[in-house]
This record gives C-alpha cells, sequence and structure tokens, in this order.
C-alpha cells in the first residue's frame, strides 16, 4: 500500500513549517501538483481557492476565490520544493516575494523587504536569495509578455472539469 502524499508549507518569516492536510489534491505529476483549499481562518474577503504547484518553474499560482463564487485575486508564490520520495512528503518553502494580479490586471509585486531582512538575519542563504530573484524575475517577465493566462489555463481546466 502506497503511503499518502503529505503537502507541508515552510515560511521563513514568520519561521514556521505546517501540514497542509486539509489541502485536496486534485492533479499531480512531474510538473505540477493542483490542489483545493479552504481558508485555514475565516475570513470576509475570500473563503477558498485552487493552487498549482509549477514545480518546474518554482511557483505557486493561487486563484482566490470569494464565498459567492467570483475571482478575489490570482496570487503568485516564489518557491522551493523538497521532495523527500521514501515518505512521499513535498515541502514548499516559501522564498517571500510574491505577486498579486487583480481582476483588473493591475498587478503588485509584495515582500521584497521580507527577502531582504531574511537575508540579513541568515534564514536565507544567497542561493535561495538568487532563486527567488530570478523565478520573480521569469514571473514578471511572462506576465509583461502576456503569457500569464497559460497558467492561469491549468487552473480553469481543472475547476471546469
Amino acid at each position: 500500500m502506497s503511503k499518502q502524499i503529505q503537502l507541508f508549507r515552510k515560511r521563513l518569516i514568520p519561521e514556521e513549517i505546517v501540514e497542509l492536510k486539509d489541502d485536496k489534491i486534485i492533479k499531480r505529476n512531474q510538473n505540477i501538483i493542483i490542489t483545493k483549499w479552504k481558508t485555514l481562518k475565516p475570513r470576509t474577503d475570500f473563503s477558498h481557492g485552487i493552487s498549482c504547484y509549477f514545480l518546474d518553474k518554482g511557483i505557486k499560482v493561487s486563484k482566490f476565490i470569494k464565498a459567492d463564487e467570483s475571482l478575489y485575486y490570482w496570487y503568485c508564490d516564489i518557491i522551493k520544493t523538497d521532495y523527500i520520495e521514501q515518505e512521499q512528503k513535498y515541502i514548499f518553502t516559501d522564498l517571500l516575494a510574491d505577486v498579486v494580479i487583480m481582476p483588473d490586471g493591475f498587478v503588485k509585486v509584495l515582500d521584497l523587504d521580507e527577502l531582504a531582512e531574511a537575508t540579513k538575519q541568515g534564514l536565507l542563504s544567497s542561493e535561495e536569495l538568487q532563486l527567488s530573484l530570478i523565478q520573480l524575475n521569469k514571473l514578471l517577465q511572462c506576465i509583461y509578455d502576456q503569457k500569464f493566462r497559460e497558467l492561469q489555463k491549468v487552473l480553469e481546466e481543472i475547476e471546469e472539469s
């Protein structure tokens, strides 16, 4: 009998590792993991969502959805993925830089100050800092080149099925 896949989110600020035990894995292959989830704590702005971990791109793209099923916004995390095969465990380390894309297309980059602070405190290695910045740049280039729609479609196709 194969062991069930476990997903963990590792944050640097604040430092914590949380098992995403309530996230439901919808699809998994060598390049992506798609999950559906509800907020951990009740919120008034959004209630649930669907996320795709693009393992080969170092990003997690999430569609945050309001209680009425309308789009709140798209949220993109820069991540590093560690997979422990014998335990069937994925650990997604949040590399702090984030991008929010509003329904009207407005793009906002977040938490670069946390990226600098984590590096200053030694919570982030220089290799992880470089990885975060490179992946952030690739994501922004994808958005600016009007190619983000390709990433959105992966999630929307799952929602429609």
